[in-house]
């Protein structure tokens, strides 16, 4: 058994990356399930009946961040899905496509071979939830014919208004005792209630170590670097039902505020303008993203996108749980919308706005030019939009990024120099 009492936080990160994956292969090995699971799908079910779990979203980020995506979108086109459909989804179902092949000739295909992303198995079932995008109802339902599986769906519809009504809220929680139902009756065994609240516990304690790193951001001189959220939501993701998701969070939470009391921050001095970042991570492009920004002195303490796991309920309260689950604020109005971006904007401090437009994620998009110009108004600061997709390597362009984010920094120096003139 590894000893991590005394691994830093990015070790334990990788290091429970890494376990929960060949936690799924020997499952498979054994007999037992494996489930295929949307991001922010409810976890707690599944865990609650000690299936293991892989998330495909988090995995096709993991194969787009280490430049293997191609590949996969090439036997997702070759198989006949569409370029504007989401490229988790492409770069997931090429994959499974060669997860397919492998299992039905005992042959593993090239790309499969040197794909280098963690190897995962074939799922079991799936379990998908609307509560971010439509897609996902399409995708998993794809997965379940192409494989032959069960399909469980969480329906969470879109809130027109807010808050939350309580008939919405309902109806979600019998979603819930569904979604139960079915996993009953494909682990063959009851499920167990009281295990159930445990895991719900645990799920919040998770989340309120998440939630503490995100806090740190507010901090001038900030000790967060807000792309260390995006590497780090691996766990808030796939491990959030889980004690190793606290126990990351609780020792990089930890690290921060230490290195806060020491007066180290993550730019060391070089913190110049804060900025916003609005959508999902360039994943095959991060390290140009994130560099092109320090480089300018800019460093990113606010978004939306990582807050997406701001999971909190109330433990043994369906409908707590049911509402937690549907106030995600892309699955809100617009005037939800604009108000949870202003509360980032100005919790982080932030001098400016990044919007991606990102090709593949529809939803993460849509009514960024209607937000971005009520936010303008109200707050006076700059914002730029930049052309992207999360794992698709060919609709992000260099150049363009880097046109725009000087944009911006010549738009906040000249806010900063007009506020210091005042």
């Amino acid at each position: 058994m590894t000893d991590t009492a005394n691994m830093s936080a990015k070790e334990l990160l990788g290091f429970y990356q890494e376990e929960l994956y060949e936690e799924a292969r020997q499952a498979k090995k054994e007999g037992k399930l494996v489930c295929w699971s949307a991001s922010v799908a409810p976890s707690e079910f599944c865990v609650a009946m000690d299936v293991a779990m892989i998330y495909p979203e988090t995995h096709a980020a993991g194969i787009g961040a280490r430049k293997g995506a191609l590949d996969m979108l090439e036997v997702a086109d070759e198989k006949g899905y569409n370029l504007d459909t989401c490229s988790y989804a492409r770069v997931n179902l090429g994959y499974m496509e060669l997860l397919k092949q492998e299992a039905l000739t005992g042959i593993t295909p090239e790309k499969l071979e040197k794909s280098p992303a963690a190897r995962v198995p074939l799922p079991d079932f799936v379990i998908t939830c609307n509560n971010i995008c439509n897609t996902l109802l399409k995708w998993y339902e794809n997965l379940a014919v192409e494989l032959n599986i069960p399909c469980i769906v969480i329906d969470v519809p879109f809130n027109h208004t807010m808050p939350i009504p309580q008939y919405a809220k309902d109806y979600i929680a019998e979603q819930f005792k569904e979604a139960i139902a079915q996993l009953e009756e494909i682990c063959g065994k009851k499920f167990d209630y009281d295990k159930f609240l445990q895991v719900q516990e645990q799920t919040q304690r998770s989340v309120a170590q998440w939630n503490r790193i995100a806090s740190l951001s507010g901090h001038k001189p900030s000790p967060l670097n807000g792309f260390d959220l995006f590497n780090y939501m691996a766990l808030i993701v796939c491990a959030r039902s889980r004690d190793c998701a606290e126990i990351t969070f609780k020792k990089f939470a930890d690290e921060l505020e230490d290195n806060l009391s020491k007066g180290i921050y993550a730019f060391k001095g070089n913190e110049q303008k804060r900025i916003t970042w609005e959508g999902i991570a360039v994943w095959p492009h991060l390290g140009h993203t994130f560099k092109g920004l320090k480089n300018l002195g800019n460093i990113m303490t606010g978004s939306a996108y990582p807050g997406l796991w701001n999971l909190s309920y109330t433990p043994g309260d369906m409908s707590s749980m049911a509402e937690a689950y549907t106030r995600i604020y892309i699955n809100t109005c617009l005037d939800n919308k604009v108000k949870v971006l202003s509360d980032i904007i100005s919790g982080g401090k932030c001098d400016g706005v990044i919007y991606h437009q990102n090709r593949s994620c529809k939803l993460m998009s849509f009514l960024n030019v209607e937000t971005a110009d009520i936010l303008q108004q109200q707050n006076h600061l700059p914002y730029v939009s930049f052309d992207g997709d999360q794992t698709d390597p060919r609709n992000f362009a260099p150049a363009q990024f880097d046109t725009r984010i000087q944009a911006l920094d010549e738009m906040m120096k000249q806010n900063k120099e007009g506020v210091s003139h005042e």
